[in-house]
């Protein structure tokens, strides 16, 4: 059984055992009860209606959180030519092609997304092994393998963040900071959940968000109404 600090427990009291909280509610709650000495994440999980283990069941997507997440953005673009320079001038960190290549093998991986000009995916496939545990391979499910490089570093910088559910049909998703007042975290939080709620699969029958859960990083999960969307 793991041990928790005195402050989790403290915290702990001050959660009713089963209640469950409208989004506000939740919200205010979560601050209320953070506990911690930085500026913690706050992340949603949510508990899904589909059979994960069936292809034509899995759900991603992604979303442009209102008001961020509260960190800076780093992107790279495996690019050349007029494409690498129209991503340097949309706001790419970084930009280039076997130079990168060798960079991520050396170990180099101070980034958020990495975006890739179609005919390069033969060579990001060379660090695939590397950036594919990180969720960092360029995909065009997820509009990271285009052409349009600038619309989509564009969007990357302002915070459009990607989902994807786990092997347990759960999503775990970051949508905002403990310093973030209430009804930015409210309004971050309801973008995503219309993004997700449009991402059902026409496979997938019933209840669609069957739990919904908000937690900090070093705080209580904190249930919230899997039904609303303020």
């Amino acid at each position: 059984m793991k041990n928790h600090g005195k402050k989790y427990l403290q915290a702990r009291e001050k959660l009713p055992a089963g209640k469950v909280f409208s989004h506000l509610d939740g919200l205010k709650k979560l601050k209320e009860l953070s506990f911690a000495r930085f500026d913690e994440s706050v992340d949603v999980h949510v508990n899904l209606g589909i059979d994960p283990s069936k292809g034509d069941q899995v759900v991603r997507g992604s979303v442009l959180l209102p008001h961020g997440i509260g960190r800076q953005v780093k992107v790279v673009v495996f690019a050349k030519g007029d494409y690498a320079e129209a991503a340097r001038k949309a706001g790419a960190d970084y930009v280039g092609a076997e130079d990168l290549i060798e960079k991520i093998e050396g170990g180099w991986l101070d980034f958020n997304n990495a975006v890739a000009t179609p005919d390069l995916m033969g060579l990001v496939g060379k660090v695939a092994k590397i950036l594919g545990p990180r969720g960092l391979v360029p995909n065009k499910k997820t509009g990271t393998v285009t052409f349009d490089v600038a619309d989509v570093v564009s969007d990357l910088k302002k915070g459009r963040l990607f989902f994807k559910n786990d092997k347990s049909g759960i999503i775990h998703f970051s949508f905002g900071r403990v310093s973030f007042d209430v009804e930015k975290l409210d309004e971050n939080l309801d973008a995503f959940i219309r993004i997700l709620v449009g991402s059902k699969p026409s496979s997938s029958k019933g209840k669609f968000i069957k739990k919904l859960t908000i937690s900090s990083t070093m705080g209580l999960g904190v249930p919230l109404n899997p039904d609303e969307i303020s």
